[in-house]
């Protein structure tokens, strides 16, 4: 019975420690690549690994350089997110996210890349910009080396 007991409370304790996401707190929150204060809501990014830990970033390429740090295992990140560049801010999935990258774009590090949550709003704003299309690959193959 008392092994049962231990089981129970182990059990009970894995399920109620969930891995979630923190909102970006502009003018408080520190990049950890660059060190620099998040300053705009519409760029940022976070790492939320298995174990809770998050990571937080004033710009993509920050976050970039950071996976190519290799200094978090890629098999340790329960999720990448990223800001969404319209609209109420929030943070998305960044690997269902559509990206822009443009010189137009004047993000905090100079990483020229907006995230966006639906292909419409995308294809507005990249038409004014003049930009290419990215997906998640390949902003991970073509930023942040």
């Amino acid at each position: 019975m008392k092994y049962l007991a231990v089981s129970f409370i182990a059990l009970v304790s894995l399920f109620s420690c969930s891995v979630k996401p923190e909102p970006l707190v502009m003018g408080k929150d520190a990049c950890y690549t660059c060190k620099m204060t998040l300053v705009d809501e519409k760029f940022g990014a976070e790492i939320l690994t298995r174990k809770g830990k998050i990571y937080k970033f004033d710009d993509l390429n920050c976050m970039v350089n950071f996976i190519h740090s290799g200094y978090e295992p890629k098999e340790n990140v329960a999720s990448y997110l990223v800001a969404n560049y319209v609209g109420t801010p929030k943070l998305l999935d960044a690997t269902k996210s559509f990206y822009s990258q443009s010189d137009l774009i004047r993000s905090p590090m100079a990483g020229h890349v907006a995230a966006f949550e639906r292909k419409d709003e995308f294809e507005k704003f990249n038409a004014e910009w003049h930009g290419t299309m990215l997906s998640w690959d390949e902003l991970l193959n073509h930023s942040g080396k």
